[in-house]
């Protein structure tokens, strides 16, 4: 049952800094078919549906950008677009119907941009979720991603009207000629004139994405975004490495250096310590707020996520699910057409995922532990699957001999050096079956 570990003498021995954004494990090109398919109604029998995370995926954009690699397609036909939307619903009830009434405490609707829906076409989605997942975002944590080109005023002051908690924007950089080099075109004025929109209507949390590592950012291009990021003082703050993945816009156009993409993380995260903010992740910063955070209503290690559309995973203690993924204009489109003829039975079954064996559910808790500043809750651990998580996987004995995690309350952390290393460290947990379907993955 423990991982497999190669000899490492300290942290350059685990390889390229920048390997793997570890977001889910398993990741999504281990899943397969299922055969046959598995009922909904069986999955989430044992399940608690009163700690729910429900997550809708709405896979459109305005554009397809450069580095991206999310199930999402640029600028889908009109009668697609309602063709899906209607999928959604038929899918909302075939759920509610296999697996009983749900208590979400938490929603988010990604993709894709949702905001790219519209006004009019957003305010029946939400209805309809309220109606049909007894989620209605004005009495629940809900977040929401947009653009600089859809973040129109009416959109947003609908989003503010239905007490949308935290919404984040891609800005990625406020220079022209870096968002022209990772392939996502974007005027200046145009992102600053959505970010005084957002900011004239009243969020909980405005979470401002960037992007560093494209090859003509600089030292002093990357702290001037940084320092027009702040202008509109954000409560979060998530700082992106850039990663060129097979079949996106990016893929053979040239490397990304791991020494530049180190050199400008430190700089990043060196400017929003000395403004204040808090580091949760390799990834995330946020201010320090004395409001109750919603995470401590859910947790993303022992609740269940429900996912509904195409693209958004569902995590159960013994499967996790989604449809097929793909990243190409055609496969991603073959993909949304089957869901949106999909006949309602269809949505009573996952048929595309992993089972979990107690291995993977293990390897899962841990890397969705130490790579965040809070850490591995060892007794936690202990009192889940009977033995100490350093008994389970021996590297993470290693990792604190190489200073990357320290002991702190019962708890390992990743130490600054750890945070880091972030995207290097998953690897070594990741069990061989799982390698294995990666590695085989045929992804369109």
């Amino acid at each position: 049952m423990a991982s497999t570990v190669r000899t490492l003498a300290g942290p350059a021995d685990l390889g390229p800094l920048y390997q793997d954004y570890a977001y889910g494990y398993p990741h999504k090109n281990a899943y397969r078919a299922f055969d046959p398919p598995i009922a909904l109604s069986e999955l989430w029998a044992t399940e608690r549906k009163d700690r729910i995370f429900l997550y809708l995926h709405i896979p459109f954009c305005e554009m397809r950008c450069g580095f991206c690699n999310l199930f999402t397609v640029a600028n889908p036909d009109e009668d697609r677009v309602d063709r899906y939307l209607a999928a959604l619903t038929r899918q909302m009830e075939a759920v509610r119907e296999a697996i009983g009434p749900v208590r979400p405490v938490r929603m988010a609707i990604g993709g894709g941009t949702p905001t790219l829906l519209g006004a009019p076409a957003l305010e029946r989605l939400f209805d309809t979720t309220a109606r049909l997942m007894n989620a209605d975002s004005r009495l629940l944590p809900t977040a929401i991603e947009t653009s600089p080109k859809t973040a129109r005023r009416e959109t947003i002051a609908l989003l503010s009207d239905r007490g949308i908690d935290r919404i984040s924007i891609g800005v990625q950089s406020f220079i022209e000629d870096e968002t022209r080099a990772m392939g996502r075109p974007q005027d200046p004025a145009r992102l600053a004139a959505a970010l005084d929109t957002i900011r004239d209507h009243r969020f909980g949390r405005l979470n401002i994405d960037l992007i560093y590592g494209a090859a003509n950012q600089t030292p002093d291009s990357w702290r001037h975004s940084l320092r027009r990021a702040l202008a509109w003082q954000p409560e979060e703050i998530f700082l992106y490495p850039l990663y060129v993945r097979p079949r996106t816009g990016l893929d053979g156009r040239g490397r990304v250096e791991d020494e530049h993409r180190r050199a400008l993380y430190r700089i990043g995260r060196d400017l929003l310590l000395a403004e204040g903010y808090v580091q949760n992740s390799m990834r995330a910063f946020h201010r320090p707020v004395a409001a109750v955070d919603p995470d401590e209503e859910f947790s993303c290690q022992e609740d269940g996520v429900l996912g509904i559309g195409t693209g958004a995973r569902s995590y159960t203690a013994t499967a996790h699910y989604a449809t097929r993924y793909a990243v190409t204009r055609r496969g991603v489109l073959d993909i949304i057409d089957d869901y949106a003829a999909s006949p309602a039975d269809a949505f009573r079954f996952a048929h595309h995922g992993i089972t979990l064996s107690q291995d993977e559910a293990m390897r899962r808790y841990v890397l969705k532990s130490i790579l965040r500043r809070d850490g591995l809750d060892c007794a936690r651990f202990a009192q889940l699957y009977r033995m100490s998580p350093v008994e389970a996987f021996p590297a993470l004995d290693l990792l604190r001999e190489m200073g990357l995690l320290v002991d702190r309350d019962g708890k390992l952390c990743p130490t600054d050096a750890g945070l880091e290393h972030a995207d290097a460290i998953p690897p070594l947990f990741y069990s061989d079956a799982v390698r294995a379907r990666m590695t085989g993955a045929a992804v369109r």
